[in-house]
């Protein structure tokens, strides 16, 4: 069965971001049959879950895997839950409507330079997205590095806390060690 990847990228991200595009080019050398998408994102919570899920669309379960990124992640729990695939999570944020609520105000996409108003609004919608537990915690896979300065590792390594976990020492919230741990994450979402 022909798998698809689906990568959710972060807050203020697009499809160009470095893990996006080292996936990418990973997964052409190594996977030239998997399907792979990632869109660019809107900041509006619920545009940027329906373009996600646009890309699953008549892909089976067991053949899909959502990888996502900080805000990503977030995204990539809320369609693993509906979807019932699998989901790897880099250094995600699992509480967005926590994390980002310092960030409410006129916010620019560091890729595109796009302009756009973050809001309580949003705020509001991220928390209403939220999935308290997820439920077969053998469909994720947690890649965090401990020194990641925006989000706490131990909120998110107990959230997921029967789930399969990467942990590295030291890093950043930008996950530097992304490419040494691709190999794994195509294990796991290639994986019966």
């Amino acid at each position: 069965m022909r798998q698809t990847i689906v990568y959710s990228h972060g807050f203020k991200s697009s499809s160009q971001s470095r893990k996006a595009t080292q996936l990418a080019q990973y997964l052409r050398t190594h996977f030239p049959q998997c399907e792979y998408a990632c869109p660019d994102l809107h900041f509006q919570p619920v545009q940027a879950l329906a373009q996600l899920e646009a890309c699953c669309r008549e892909v089976p379960a067991e053949a899909l895997s959502i990888v996502g990124s900080s805000l990503g992640g977030f995204y990539a729990v809320v369609l693993a839950e509906k979807l019932g695939c699998r989901a790897v999570l880099l250094n995600p944020s699992i509480r967005p409507f926590e994390t980002l609520s310092r960030y409410l105000g006129e916010q620019a996409n560091i890729y595109t330079g796009e302009k756009f108003e973050f809001s309580a609004a949003h705020i509001t919608e991220l928390k209403s997205l939220y999935a308290p537990h997820v439920t077969r915690p053998e469909r994720y896979l947690l890649i965090a590095e401990l020194g990641d300065e925006l989000l706490d590792h131990r909120k998110t390594s107990a959230y997921l806390d029967s789930a399969k976990q990467i942990l590295i020492d030291g890093g950043d919230h930008e996950l530097t060690s992304f490419p040494q741990h691709i190999p794994a994450l195509a294990k796991f979402c290639f994986s019966d």
